[in-house]
């Protein structure tokens, strides 16, 4: 099959215009107009990804974090970054990204938090979008079956997400919380979007300091797990295309990185 029939049926399901402005979504690096055979679904692509990739013989590498955010001004093959792109290009392994479009489509990466975190009543955190009658919009919030502690809270996300270490933001960690507001990857710049939902606790990665200190100022909770939990978008979207395939009688193998990238390591 064509590269571009799996991709033509991924953008019907999560189209490219629901990015936000100036999101560098799409194809990055190839050609979609190639037969393909093998295609491994990974959240970076980082140089051990393509090294996997390239041991995989993969045809198509699908990443939630675009491989070229910054437009690069040389292409020295002595910086690790453009080796990737010179590697991938030997290889012909086409790079397509799926990044803020995917967290704002629904189901998308942010319902799949919801439904991990058996969250209710689920509305958009900010909406970005209205096309044709129908809503689109950024980060969820919902509500948990019956209020519990911040602290008893936290613990579960640390357990769902199979975390070693989140960071907890309060100063009043007996708090009671019930109402939930979650933006996977960088999204401290919505935390105000949260206090106007009347969320009792945040959840979003990266949380800059002084955003912290504001946060606690405005009464919000907040629970920074990090930005790899987005690493659910690798299983999800594998499921995803191998029933696209079933029933489209598909002839392609689709599979998961089995590398981890996340930058992190805690002692």
């Amino acid at each position: 099959m064509k590269a571009q029939t799996l991709i033509d049926k991924f953008e019907e399901y999560c189209p490219l215009f629901l990015a936000e402005e100036n999101d560098p979504v799409g194809l990055h690096l190839g050609t979609l107009q190639k037969d393909i055979k093998r295609v491994m679904v990974t959240l970076d692509v980082r140089s051990e990804v393509v090294e996997e990739a390239i041991n995989k013989k993969i045809d198509l590498l699908i990443a939630k974090h675009p491989l070229i955010f910054h437009a690069a001004k040389r292409l020295d093959t002595d910086d690790p970054q453009h080796k990737m792109y010179a590697d991938l290009l030997k290889s012909d392994i086409a790079v397509y990204v799926a990044h803020t479009n995917i967290d704002i489509v629904k189901p998308g990466l942010n319902d799949w938090f919801m439904e991990m975190l058996n969250l209710t009543n689920e509305s958009f955190l900010k909406q970005t979008h209205e096309i044709n009658g129908i809503s689109y919009g950024i980060g969820r919030v919902g509500e948990l079956s019956e209020a519990t502690s911040l602290v008893k809270f936290a613990q579960k996300v640390k357990k769902i997400f199979s975390l070693d270490y989140l960071r907890l933001i309060t100063k009043k960690e007996g708090a009671l919380v019930k109402k939930i507001a979650i933006c996977g990857g960088s999204g401290e710049k919505f935390y105000k979007e949260a206090l106007k939902q009347n969320a009792d606790v945040y959840i979003t990665g990266d949380i800059y300091y002084h955003t912290a200190h504001d946060m606690i100022v405005s009464n919000l909770h907040a629970i920074d797990p990090g930005h790899y939990i987005e690493v659910v978008f690798i299983s999800r979207l594998v499921k995803m295309f191998n029933q696209w395939k079933e029933e489209n009688h598909w002839d392609v193998n689709v599979m998961a990185s089995k590398e981890n990238t996340n930058p992190f390591v805690y002692y």
